[in-house]
């Protein structure tokens, strides 16, 4: 419940954000209310301020939400010699990749993942399971903090937040420009105000459209693990990579990260078929293959 209340919260926060930033926009801009005038370029700079807005306000967002919906504890001095060994061995990962430290941080969970998150690349956060601190010995489990270093250090973040921001842009315009044309075209409707074909196809649109850059994002999302795996194995080593990816796939349990947190984790559920769409993460075989395969 209490990760429910957080992601509904911070949701909210982001939509009165935008309403907010929306209201002024129109305001400054002259924008008339679809479908009464069709001002395609004023359309476009509002669609972008909600689309890149409510992406980045996420992004902003991201270490706060992450810690609160794991439960994430950060390490500020070790009080073990686990955590000794994971804070020393992520400052090692960062100062090889060329990054500031980021923050270090464990949750409780019995899956075998990891994460990391942030709006910079000095500035991210990595956090680790404790069930991946049980289940992994210590070459498996730096070649998935290397994984995880390696998403800052590619931009990931930033990257996908970039990626969302403009598929959120061409949706909010592309389903307007939709229900405009039903209205005017199609139903023929003159009323300044617009008819009820202008709202219920912009919706239908903008669900449709949305389903279609999910799957774009996802696409990306699974690009960036093949790097991040990569990048891994050039940190702690290839064969290190592949025994961390094999112990993943040995343990046959499927990601518990929160539904917000869960393109940013180590791995992700299995699907095949048409699911394979909506995949955040390739299959284990896929990453292990490509590994195997690289020189």
């Amino acid at each position: 419940m209490k990760r429910i209340f957080l992601f509904v919260a911070t949701n909210i926060a982001v939509l009165f954000v935008l309403s907010i930033s929306a209201s002024i926009l129109i305001r400054v801009l002259g924008i008339q209310e679809m479908p009464g005038g069709l001002n395609l370029q004023s359309l476009v700079i509002f669609a972008a301020v909600i689309g890149f807005g409510g992406s980045f306000i996420s992004l902003a967002m991201s270490k706060w939400m992450a810690k609160r919906a794991t439960g994430a504890t950060v390490i500020e001095q070790p009080r073990n010699s686990t955590e000794q060994w994971l804070f020393d061995t992520v400052r090692r990962l960062a100062k090889q990749a060329g990054i500031g430290m980021p923050e270090v941080a464990v949750y409780e969970a019995s899956d075998v993942n990891a994460f990391a998150t942030g709006m910079r690349r000095d500035s991210a956060l990595v956090a680790v399971s404790t069930g991946l601190l049980n289940a992994m010995d210590k070459d498996e489990a730096e070649a998935v903090l290397g994984h995880e270093i390696t998403h800052v250090s590619n931009g990931d973040m930033v990257t996908l937040a970039l990626i969302q921001g403009v598929l959120n842009t061409f949706v909010i315009v592309l389903s307007r420009v939709v229900g405009y044309f039903v209205d005017r075209v199609l139903l023929k409707n003159d009323r300044d105000s617009g008819g009820i074909g202008f709202f219920v196809s912009s919706l239908v649109a903008q669900i449709v459209l949305g389903v279609l850059a999910s799957m774009i994002v996802m696409w990306f999302s699974r690009q960036r693990e093949f790097r991040a795996d990569a990048g891994g194995a050039k940190l702690a080593g290839r064969d290190k990579m592949i025994a961390a990816l094999e112990r993943l796939k040995a343990m046959h349990e499927p990601a518990q990260l929160p539904d917000q947190m869960a393109a940013f984790g180590i791995s992700g559920a299995p699907a095949g078929g048409f699911k394979r769409l909506f995949m955040s993460h390739p299959p284990l075989d896929e990453r292990i293959a490509a590994l195997k395969q690289a020189r």
